[in-house]
């Protein structure tokens, strides 16, 4: 059985990486998948690097049925994601925020995919906030207290905001350094988005991909680059997708009248109580979460991060790719894997039988 190699990009964001493909499957000109085992080939794809620890268990699983098919994936952050996606650079991208047309995005994703653009959901993950504070294991804090310590309005570790919340606590009397991510990111669309929805005033930066730069602290690149920052200094505080926050501390995050620890199945009801996008096409399942839900259990720090990928390609081969590897990640098997390999929590029968119905129509033009 052939193993498929996991390949990083030296220079992430280059078109030129994107895709070369030799595929030897179906040359149905409708561009069906038929049988994976059949396929061969090379699918290189990238984006969200939440996604990063799922991707990985998704590629050594599609082996398992289609062990001539070579799937790399670049983490190179959503932004970078979604520009290669939008240039015809990645056939799939991940990305931690839905396309829009602030900046033409969703309008040049549809030119590229001659139409409409497919955008499914297929991870759904806790943002935890993680934190590195000698003597302290547990921390609850409210959105205010949260916005108020990112914003740098908040910082000694031992500030009566944090003490109120966190009395059995032996917290110091320490600065915080607050960390983020350096580079455009998704996850800190969704975590400025959360701070926006709920501490309005205390955050008062809005939603950002980019972290304001007079808000200062620490930066790390990248998730991986981010947790290593905070595992590294102590007395820092920052924000990751759960299943790579290692052994960090990890915040109860306040929801109406309790404190929520995040899980996968406390992330996963935020989408139950959250609406979809309005005005989008068939095949774009983007959702606006409700981050201001009071709804008992429910981790509102969520990142739902989503595929992107087009109805139609330009050939079979690589619709027969595209097509094979995303059915692949929604299916049982693979949603079962993300959730075994990276704390992700499986989409809900419902939601998941409508992602697989939107890519079984993939196809070549």
């Amino acid at each position: 059985m052939n193993l498929i190699p996991i390949r990083r990009a030296l220079v992430p964001g280059i078109a030129a990486l994107a895709l070369a493909l030799t595929a030897c499957g179906s040359d149905d000109s409708e561009g069906g998948s038929g049988d994976a085992a059949d396929l061969s080939g090379e699918l290189s794809i990238g984006g969200a690097s939440s996604q990063e620890s799922a991707q990985n268990a998704w590629i050594v699983g599609f082996s398992e049925i289609a062990p001539d098919v070579v799937v790399n994936y670049d983490p190179t952050g959503s932004g970078t994601g979604r520009e290669n996606f939008v240039s015809g650079g990645f056939p799939i991208a991940g990305s931690d925020a839905y396309l829009t047309d602030d900046e033409g995005e969703l309008t040049d994703a549809k030119e590229q995919c001659g139409g409409e653009v497919i955008e499914v959901p297929n991870y759904v993950s806790p943002i935890a906030v993680i934190f590195n504070v000698p003597g302290v294991e547990d921390l609850n804090l409210t959105p205010e207290t949260l916005g108020g310590i990112f914003a740098g309005k908040i910082t000694k570790w031992n500030d009566p905001a944090i003490v109120e919340t966190n009395a059995d606590a032996d917290l110091p009397d320490a600065d915080i350094t607050p960390v983020h991510r350096a580079d455009d990111s998704g996850t800190t669309e969704n975590f400025t988005s959360y701070l926006d929805a709920v501490a309005t005033d205390a955050w008062g930066a809005g939603v950002l991909e980019t972290w304001p730069a007079e808000y200062g602290g620490e930066a790390g690149d990248g998730t991986s680059g981010l947790v290593q920052v905070v595992t590294q200094n102590e007395n820092t505080i920052g924000y990751a997708d759960a299943s790579q926050a290692g052994g960090l501390g990890q915040a109860n995050i306040a929801v109406g009248d309790e404190f929520v620890a995040p899980s996968a199945e406390a992330a996963a009801k935020i989408l139950d109580v959250s609406p979809r996008v309005e005005g989008r096409d068939a095949g774009d399942l983007a959702f606006e979460l409700d981050h201001t839900t009071t709804e008992a259990g429910t981790y509102p720090i969520v990142l739902t991060s989503y595929l992107l990928a087009c109805p139609t390609y330009e050939d079979a081969a690589t619709a027969d790719l595209v097509k094979a590897y995303m059915e692949y990640i929604v299916s049982d098997e693979g949603q079962e894997q993300g959730s075994a390999e990276a704390g992700s929590a499986p989409l809900s029968d419902e939601l998941q039988s409508e992602v697989q119905t939107i890519i079984e129509g993939i196809s070549a033009r």
